[in-house]
């Protein structure tokens, strides 16, 4: 029996291979080394799904902006129910108010929208005006702009664009593969993109991030780390930001977002002493790792330098999860629309172990 389904192949797909042995990802046929830190979102989405979406990157950028701009009046119905519920859950709600359909105009309102809720609702929340989108700005550089009310500097819009990237899609992972599953089913790709929320609500998938930063919270100084992580390994607790269902090397995503957030401490977004902090830590977790559990591969993973990078940008811990989606989304649309023309209705068998009837 497959646990978990590891090692089943359930759909081809020309989008993106997970290499977890040599820790390489390839997204629409490129490296990720060779597309973070290079590409803005909409180029992503144009290596994507430029085909059903029929643009290039510069068309791509006027229909999401455009987009951007439609779906913003929901934000002005939100009421003290939504407020109520945690960020990811107020998120799912209002995406659940867009029209379900499959093709390119349900398409642009879902890339869209994950970017204009999750800024517009953290402003809310504070008692903020909301900040209406900007149709000339890139996608990256407007959700900063949404969440702050202020035009966000080069640094903060590229850090933001490789973190998109670097999320965008990563092969058959939990949220990606309910995605698939409901868009097997010609519910709409709205559903498709409701049940993939769904799955990376879960803290075994995309709410993991934040706990990162409570971790170095309570580390507090770089001479502390050791001391704190070796403490923790003894109680038998998870060290956050270190392992990786698939790669047994480090995270080709770590690498990238170690490099973007170094760019925004030289830009003065980030303290000296949180980054030599950050780095203390992950030396120590890795050496102690390495002693303490031999027998697996526990390096730095997307998750420790994510909950540093969105942090400086300035989104709260319990809207990481949200930030994540505005990148994924864009994976979740394509994997959607490869299902619908390309794959069937996804039915797997189970094996019964259950009594069986005299």
């Amino acid at each position: 029996m497959y646990s978990g389904l590891d090692d089943v192949i359930a759909a081809e797909t020309t989008l993106s291979d997970v290499d977890g042995i040599n820790g390489r990802l390839v997204i629409a046929g490129y490296s990720l080394d060779d597309l973070a830190g290079r590409t803005s979102y909409e180029q992503l989405l144009a290596l994507l799904a430029g085909g059903f979406l029929q643009g290039d990157a510069a068309s791509i950028r006027r229909e999401l902006a455009t987009a951007r701009r439609e779906v913003f009046h929901h934000l002005k119905s939100v009421d003290a129910t939504i407020l109520a519920l945690s960020p990811i859950e107020a998120l799912r709600a209002l995406m659940a108010r867009l029209p379900d359909g499959e093709d390119k105009a349900t398409a642009y309102l879902l890339l869209a929208a994950p970017a204009v809720f999750t800024s517009g609702l953290l402003r809310v929340r504070q008692g903020l005006a909301l900040v209406a989108p900007d149709a000339a700005l890139s996608h990256a550089a407007d959700m900063l702009r949404m969440l702050t009310g202020a035009a966000p500097s080069a640094v903060q819009v590229a850090a933001l664009d490789t973190y998109l990237v670097a999320v965008s899609d990563h092969g058959l992972n939990a949220s990606t593969f309910a995605a698939r599953v409901v868009a097997s089913t010609r519910a709409g790709l709205t559903s498709a993109v409701l049940a993939a929320l769904g799955a990376l609500k879960g803290p075994l998938h995309g709410g993991a991030p934040g706990p990162v930063l409570d971790m170095l919270d309570a580390i507090g100084t770089p001479a502390n780390a050791e001391t704190w992580l070796a403490a923790e390994l003894a109680r038998g607790e998870r060290i956050m930001g270190f392992g990786h269902r698939i790669y047994r090397v480090r995270d080709p995503r770590a690498d990238a977002l170690k490099t973007a957030l170094g760019r925004l401490a030289s830009d003065g977004a980030v303290a000296v002493e949180r980054m030599a902090l950050a780095e203390a830590t992950e030396t120590a977790a890795l050496r102690l790792l390495a002693i303490r559990k031999p027998d697996r591969k526990l390096e730095t993973n997307v998750e420790f330098y994510t909950a540093l990078l969105l942090d400086a940008l300035g989104f709260p811990r319990d809207a990481f999860t949200c930030v994540f989606a505005v990148g994924r989304v864009g994976g979740w649309v394509a994997h959607a629309r490869e299902q619908i023309d390309h794959g069937r209705l996804i039915r797997p068998q189970s094996r019964y172990i259950g009594p069986v009837a005299a």
